[in-house]
């Protein structure tokens, strides 16, 4: 069997056209108890020096990358990630500490999906960077909690352009679906990700 016929594509659910025809394909991730602390605990804990976190909504992209470990801390079913001088706060398990039963509900992650992000086929791009990877959390609202930006082909750790893609980069965003998705790990991380998204589409008018 060749190598090109061994290559298989990762699962998505759907798909999100931007009006400017950028798609950003996703994949949700089962949430069984306990998901969530193991994901947060690999990302901010294992690999807190290769990902860069922060809302991402048009019109305001919050790109934080950090530049010694956090401390990790869990109460109520919020996670607050410390680097001293600042701090942010994920509600990412059981929450009890609302006097209103519909917060309760609604604040913790209720969807958690993988996604990469690339120019339609027939875009030409204007951007620094063409493709990205990453994760995102939204809660019982629908709301954007934040988004999580995994190593980029076309970015150094410290975020400057390399000259050349480097697709070994992927590797972290192959291994976390491998974990949470039971996904192989696919031989090559180049040819995977050059292969077309598949899923239903839909139209993202915001």
């Amino acid at each position: 069997m060749s190598q090109l016929a061994e290559i298989r594509p990762p699962r998505f659910d759907w798909i999100e056209r931007s009006p400017d025809g950028t798609l950003t394909a996703f994949t949700e991730i089962p949430l069984a108890p306990g998901v969530m602390r193991r994901l947060m605990d690999e990302l901010f804990v294992q690999h807190w020096s290769r990902i860069v976190v922060g809302p991402c909504v048009q019109g305001a992209v919050f790109e934080i990358r950090f530049v010694e470990p956090p401390k990790l801390h869990y109460l109520d079913g919020y996670l607050t990630v410390d680097l001293g001088a600042w701090h942010f706060h994920l509600c990412v398990e059981e929450h009890r500490g609302s006097r209103s039963e519909e917060l309760r509900r609604m604040r913790p992650v209720a969807k958690a999906a993988f996604w990469e992000r690339r120019p339609a086929p027939d875009q030409r791009w204007a951007g620094c960077v063409e493709r990205s990877w990453g994760l995102r959390l939204w809660n019982g609202y629908g709301e954007q909690m934040t988004t999580i930006f995994l190593p980029n082909v076309s970015l150094s750790d410290e975020l400057k352009i390399l000259k050349q893609p480097d697709w070994s980069r992927l590797e972290l965003y192959y291994h976390l679906r491998a974990q949470f998705l039971n996904e192989p790990i696919p031989e090559s991380f180049e040819e995977t990700a050059k292969l077309p998204l598949v899923a239903p589409e839909r139209q993202v008018t915001s």
